[in-house]
């Protein structure tokens, strides 16, 4: 059985409005959302203000934290720290399971409910004792934008990973091959976070593989220079792009042709859904009966009303 995500929007709101502070107690439940995100990835504004607005709508007490340079190690160290502060529940990403499979496990050893969001699968969850994942089928949705760019006509591509050490997101890229039909080869690129060099890589890639017809890349982060390049080297509007994500810049190239289409794993629902999930787990013992996948949703220069006026917020 898949949940739409209509209908799971329907449902969030129903038990959120049942949770209300003043329609029922509010128990004093506190969750913790850990994240692998930098400080400098703007793109976890909407997951801030999911977690926010569910807290505040369901009467919990909601925390978000992070390590400030991505690091994993000391996101490890976090999902630690919370776990010893006793809160009712831990809501996490999975960036890397080797690294965090120990803490997390730690965490559910000792009773506390984890819910795994956004980065990381199903059965890496199940691995680690968590209640579900939330989040989008990272494999699925490159396969899912792997075809559609070959019904466009896409026979070569250049991935922009700048998120290399996170296995979960290279399987896009993967996915993305499968759904074209031919071998990733080397056409997944380690980029690295710095928008200079990632611009540098793109342009030189572009000029030693002029056959390449296709861009894919994997949020904001790498997105943003690659649009920059392109305008660059005249290439803007002219190769078929697109993305994983979306943020303001894309949104901005999807509009102006630049990108045929950005995936949205709608981050909102992300962190939103698991708050009103754990509340209504600890109060009444009802939990959904498998796991929520939250995209892979295409937007597209004909879809961007509501994208536009909630971008950076709740899209």
């Amino acid at each position: 059985m898949t949940f739409s995500v209509k209908t799971l929007m329907l449902a969030a709101g129903v038990a959120a409005t049942a949770l209300l502070p003043g329609v029922a107690s509010a128990e004093g439940e506190k969750y913790v959302l850990v994240s692998h995100a930098p400080d400098s990835d703007s793109w976890w504004n909407t997951i801030k203000n999911g977690i926010a607005l569910a807290g505040e709508q369901v009467g919990v007490e909601v925390e978000y934290r992070n390590p400030p340079t991505g690091d994993i190690a000391d996101m490890a160290r976090i999902i630690e720290q919370a776990a010893a502060s006793q809160p009712d529940g831990i809501i996490t990403t999975l960036a890397d399971f080797d690294v965090l499979k120990g803490p997390i496990t730690a965490a559910t050893d000792q009773g506390i409910d984890v819910i795994i969001m956004n980065t990381g699968t199903a059965e890496q969850a199940r691995e680690v004792g968590a209640l579900m994942y939330v989040g989008q089928p990272e494999y699925e949705a490159g396969v899912a934008a792997g075809q559609r760019a070959k019904d466009d006509g896409v026979t070569k591509f250049l991935c922009v990973n700048h998120a290399i050490q996170q296995p979960t997101v290279g399987e896009r890229c993967r996915g993305f091959a499968d759904g074209l039909g031919i071998d990733l080869g080397d056409a997944m690129m380690d980029s690295g976070t710095d928008p200079a060099e990632i611009k540098n890589k793109v342009l030189a890639y572009l000029s030693a593989n002029p056959d390449t017809d296709g861009i894919l890349t994997l949020g904001p982060v790498s997105a943003d220079p690659t649009i920059a390049a392109l305008q660059e080297n005249g290439m803007a509007g002219e190769i078929y792009f697109g993305t994983f994500d979306l943020g303001t810049e894309i949104v901005k190239g999807i509009k102006d042709g630049t990108i045929q289409w950005g995936i949205d794993q709608q981050p909102f629902l992300q962190a939103y859904l698991p708050v009103v999930i754990l509340a209504n787990w600890d109060r009444y013992g009802v939990l959904p009966g498998n796991n929520i996948n939250s995209g892979p949703g295409f937007v597209t220069a004909d879809g961007l009303e509501k994208v536009e006026e909630f971008a950076g917020e709740y899209r």
